[in-house]
């Protein structure tokens, strides 16, 4: 059978990290078998004591340490694991997550199709919406958060498709006209991990996942949103967004992406937009920390404490 390794990344949220592993475990598995690596990032708390109190025992989930906060790539623990021990594909999945109990077999489904990388439809977990006033308490639950995403290359920016909208079956059908898929929840055959590498260490955090994808469509791989595949976001609950931790990864690591992957015509707006913000006193610290890390090239966890 097909075999599936999926890699959960903790860093100090073992709360989070026990309901997503707790709800992996429910999944059915009528055509592939799977198994779960809890990749620990170095966290500061009792995360590793309460998963090996929690799972001691269970063939179906081994524990791995990674000896410092590697940030999201911390997932290429797991990812090396997986290609070591042989599996078929590689089941990147956030530790914040719920899901349907057939999230995996309708995604290897859809990459049996043919596509190389595939992702399901995400919805906000119930209160987690950006603007939970919008909506009524039926429609809860059925708030889109991803069914694949586009990047505006005149920007540089990633947006999710379908994100704050009601599912009204408007996505029931499998797309692969899309830019990235997120790395909230990803399946990768492991031929593309083989051929194009790892997730790129020098983002640390952020934008990594849109950097992925736009190297497997240059090696000509395929990639698809899964509409039968479901799973429940905690907006955040890894890593909260905004602040300056945003502003310092989100600005460099833009400017990283946009320099390898971006036109001529756009990398030249880039380079004069970060001149404006060095210059511009209303641009913050750590946005201008990550500006002159990216030109000194101090990637990685960069100046970030």
């Amino acid at each position: 059978m097909t075999k599936i390794a999926i890699v959960v990344l903790n860093w100090n949220q073992p709360q989070l990290t026990t309901n997503t592993v707790d709800s992996i475990l429910k999944i059915k598995t009528p055509n592939f078998n799977y198994k779960i690596f809890l990749v620990d990032n170095s966290s500061s708390d009792n995360s590793a004591s309460i998963f090996e109190k929690k799972y001691k025992g269970n063939t179906l989930i081994e524990q791995i340490q990674t000896g410092s906060n590697l940030g999201y790539v911390g997932n290429n623990v797991g990812i090396k694991k997986s290609l070591k021990e042989k599996y078929d594909y590689t089941l990147l999945i956030n530790n914040d997550v719920i899901v349907d109990p057939d999230f995996l077999s309708e995604l290897l489904n859809g990459a049996k199709l043919g596509y190389d990388l595939v992702g399901p439809k995400i919805y906000f977990a119930p209160g987690y919406e950006y603007h939970s006033d919008w909506y009524s308490k039926k429609e809860i639950g059925k708030v889109l958060w991803s069914v694949g995403g586009k990047i505006d290359w005149n920007n540089v920016y990633g947006s999710n498709l379908g994100v704050d909208q009601v599912d009204k079956g408007q996505f029931d059908t499998n797309n692969d006209n899309i830019d990235f898929l997120t790395g909230c929840c990803l399946l990768v055959n492991n031929q593309v991990f083989k051929k194009i590498g790892l997730l790129d260490d020098k983002y640390f955090m952020y934008l990594e996942d849109l950097a992925f994808c736009q190297r497997a469509k240059k090696s000509q791989y395929k990639m698809a949103y899964i509409y039968k595949s479901k799973i429940w976001h905690v907006n955040s609950g890894s890593s909260k967004s905004g602040g300056n931790l945003h502003d310092y990864f989100i600005t460099r690591n833009r400017l990283y992406f946009g320099i390898k992957h971006a036109s001529p015509k756009t990398k030249f707006a880039l380079v004069r937009e970060s001149i404006r913000q060095l210059l511009s006193p209303k641009s913050s610290y750590w946005k201008k920390r990550g500006i002159v890390d990216f030109y000194i090239h101090k990637l990685n966890k960069g100046s970030w404490q």
